[in-house]
């Protein structure tokens, strides 16, 4: 099974390449009508302190476009955030294999401030005043 640390450097270089091939992610709007699609402009990754095996990531998003039939609209190279984490899987297909978090995540509150910390201090969260 990969590390860790290996699983981290996998998703770094995925994403790098994303990010300068200008491939944009789409995400499902809430109605299903459709998608909206975002840049994912810069990430930082922190490991679970105590759960090895789980690894969040906050990312900064540029809005691209929408696909989605709806009246609610986002502007043009808005910039979003998201917060997500990776988990190695315990059953199923996904049985020891990292898979994108399922649901909302939960997150040791000393690991919060310091993902907060980290994403700050590599540059992934902007001055919102700018």
């Amino acid at each position: 099974m990969e590390t860790t640390e290996e699983f981290i450097k996998r998703k770094n270089e995925q994403f790098i390449n994303e990010r300068d091939n200008k491939k944009p992610i789409g995400f499902k709007h809430i109605t299903r009508t459709g998608k909206f699609y975002f840049l994912r402009e810069d990430w930082t990754f922190l490991i679970q302190s105590d759960y090895p095996q789980k690894v969040f990531v906050l990312e900064r998003l540029r809005f691209v476009k929408s696909e989605a039939n709806s009246e609610f609209t986002k502007n043009e190279g808005a910039i979003e955030y998201r917060i997500g984490y990776f988990i190695v899987g315990k059953i199923g297909n996904k049985q020891n294999k990292w898979t994108w978090g399922q649901y909302c995540p939960i997150i040791p509150a000393k690991d919060f401030q310091e993902l907060l910390r980290l994403a700050k201090e590599n540059g992934v969260i902007l001055d919102a005043l700018n």
